[in-house]
């Protein structure tokens, strides 16, 4: 927990947070903290900054805080993914949170099998779960918005032009005979990338992403599974 997260009901007053349960396991066991230490704080959606150690109970630590900051910029990423399966899926909102993207769209195709999307994992709480340990890790506030669309074409006709205003429009593809990202569109610096499944998109889903705009491209012949793709396109990507 490289930043301690606060929430609006944890303050008792103003600038004063009494912490329980996890947070607080984790300043006593982890931090070692003692009355009087600074620790690094920050208030969800909102400012950084220092908690003064003001009180180390039994179950709880008050701290008195001090949050001047403002978080990280946000990665100039809109990412659209079809929706891993459940296991690989907690492990990547943790890593999108991370990294710093702050809109997120899981989507259904072909390939996306139906079931995934009945899991436990994409319950609200879950998902703030996940997305609280990215922030920590980062040592960033502010939470992605998570937005679930399981049918692919009316997400593509109704919502996806919207969507991708004013940004670079691509799509990774694996079947695609180049491995150059293609020249980014000047005076766009925000781009919208759309993942498909580990075996690619059908030939179908392709053409409707270039029909409104979307550019294809490649990033070689390896298949890489959903968790390396995503650092490795998005690395790609920022870096062109």
């Amino acid at each position: 927990m490289n930043l301690i997260i606060v929430r609006d009901e944890d303050y008792t007053e103003a600038k004063i947070v009494k912490l329980m349960g996890r947070r607080f396991k984790h300043i006593k066991k982890v931090h070692r903290a003692k009355k009087g230490d600074i620790l690094k704080v920050g208030k969800l959606n909102g400012k950084m900054g220092t908690g003064k150690v003001l009180e180390l109970g039994e179950e709880f630590v008050k701290l008195k805080l001090n949050l001047t900051e403002n978080p990280p910029k946000a990665m100039p990423v809109k990412l659209i993914l079809a929706m891993p399966r459940p296991k690989v899926f907690k492990r990547l909102l943790q890593m999108i949170t991370t990294l710093g993207i702050k809109e997120v769209y899981l989507i259904g195709c072909w390939k996306v099998e139906k079931s995934f999307f009945d899991t436990p994992n994409l319950q609200e709480e879950k998902i703030e779960e996940q997305l609280i340990l990215g922030l920590e890790q980062s040592k960033d506030t502010i939470l992605p918005k998570i937005i679930i669309k399981k049918l692919f074409k009316p997400f593509i006709e109704d919502d996806l032009s919207k969507i991708i205003e004013g940004t670079e429009a691509l799509v990774a593809h694996p079947y695609v005979n180049t491995e150059k990202i293609v020249e980014s569109k000047k005076g766009l610096e925000w781009k919208t990338l759309v993942i498909g499944p580990e075996g690619g998109f059908i030939p179908y889903e392709v053409e409707k992403l270039e029909e409104i705009g979307f550019k294809r491209f490649s990033i070689g012949e390896r298949i890489l599974k959903v968790e390396s793709a995503v650092p490795f396109i998005l690395g790609r990507i920022t870096s062109s």
